[in-house]
């Protein structure tokens, strides 16, 4: 572990983190997770069974929490009562856990957050003891602020939620990064695995995704794309690309010819 990804004092090998829903079947999930390398598996808790419905397929069935950092998360609120009751509800069904990653929606149509109900939630999640990573969109003041707030990483839309239209505007992300002192992840919008690569070139801790992985013909080699291209993109963030230049420049120097 030469590089680590660190979340709240923990280390982790795999900067790509990956969610649960959309995949056909459990068993799907399963393959597609392991193909990915990931090591954090955010859970809807609103959509997903960790245990709330004895006698129903369970998630951690297929993903236990003694392999994964599980990562519940508040998707499909829309409210700060809802976010907060959500992520209570997942520190009790998981025994005290205190990790979540926080999103409050602002519409349906565009799944963009509702930065003020955001800002809310995560005051009142952090005062609470939760370690909260959140969810907002590529605004970097916001980004501060809720690094002010005390959330311990903050989760960036690289483009709508599902759309797949991967990095629409790539400065902001970069400003972000430059001004952080927490993990900056990039969390919605990666559509393919140059689009992952790109935003770990830009300097991002790592990537969240789900679509991008469970809606793919093959998801399973999808998830094996995107565990290589976060990967590469890392190492070429930490080697430093060459400098753009408007003229050629000869691969081979001129000094010093034979003939």
């Amino acid at each position: 572990m030469t590089d680590p990804l660190i979340i709240a004092g923990k280390s982790y090998n795999s900067r790509l983190l990956t969610g649960t829903g959309k995949y056909k079947d459990l068993e799907e999930t399963r393959l597609a997770t392991e193909a990915s390398g990931a090591e954090i598996i955010t859970v809807a808790i609103r959509r997903t069974n960790i245990g709330q419905k004895p006698g129903e397929p369970n998630v951690l069935d297929v993903l236990p929490p003694s392999k994964y950092t599980l990562l519940p998360n508040t998707a499909g609120c829309y409210n700060v009562d809802d976010a907060v009751r959500t992520c209570r509800l997942a520190r009790e069904l998981l025994g005290g856990h205190d990790l979540v990653k926080l999103e409050v929606l602002g519409d349906e149509k565009t799944l963009f957050p509702d930065v003020t109900a955001t800002l809310e939630a995560a005051r009142i999640l952090v005062k609470d003891g939760f370690k909260v990573m959140v969810y907002t969109n590529d605004d970097p003041i916001m980004a501060k602020r809720l690094e002010e707030i005390g959330c311990v990483a903050v989760m960036p839309l690289a483009a709508p939620i599902g759309s797949g239209l991967g990095i629409r505007n790539p400065y902001n992300i970069l400003t972000i990064i430059e001004n952080a002192k927490v993990p900056i992840l990039v969390d919605a919008g990666v559509g393919t695995a140059s689009d992952a690569a790109i935003a770990m070139e830009l300097g991002c801790d790592g990537i969240l995704m789900n679509t991008a992985i469970a809606c793919a013909k093959n998801p399973v080699l999808m998830a094996s794309a995107m565990n290589k291209a976060v990967q590469a993109g890392r190492e070429a963030f930490l080697a430093g690309r060459v400098p753009r230049k408007r003229f050629a420049s000869a691969s081979s120097p001129i000094d010093g010819l034979f003939f």
